[in-house]
């Protein structure tokens, strides 16, 4: 089965941005659409993004001017820039694949996860 592993998190400053990797490998990545999401703590686990085999993108509305998706198939490898971080961004942010056509921001539309990646924000 298709494995995926999260990189790019750490210790940011409010304001500041960072670009979060998914890489799969185990399968052929173009047949996946990717989402990520993020569960801080005390929190459920939130939907943040996803991308269809496509190419078409769609962030949640409170992010959606902050954070953009994007995948390299070449690379095997889907993307979040997140930009003007800010505290509440806090988490440990996950990507998840699936072959569905039909998965969007339900976390049990999503068959195969990631470990996650923590991303902290500093006021």
């Amino acid at each position: 089965q298709v494995q995926l592993v999260e990189s790019g998190g750490g210790l940011v400053q409010a304001g500041d941005s960072l670009r979060l990797s998914c890489a799969a490998s185990g399968r052929r990545f173009s047949a996946y659409a990717v989402g990520w999401f993020r569960q801080a703590p005390g929190k459920e686990r939130e939907f943040v993004s996803m991308i269809r085999t496509s190419g078409t993108p769609y962030v949640t509305d409170s992010l959606k001017d902050r954070f953009t998706i994007s995948r390299d198939n070449a690379k095997n490898t889907v993307y979040l820039q997140m930009n003007s971080l800010r505290p509440d961004d806090t988490a440990v942010y996950y990507c998840a694949a699936t072959t569905s056509y039909r998965a969007r921001d339900d976390g049990k539309d999503y068959v195969y996860w990631g470990q996650g990646t923590q991303v902290t924000v500093d006021s």
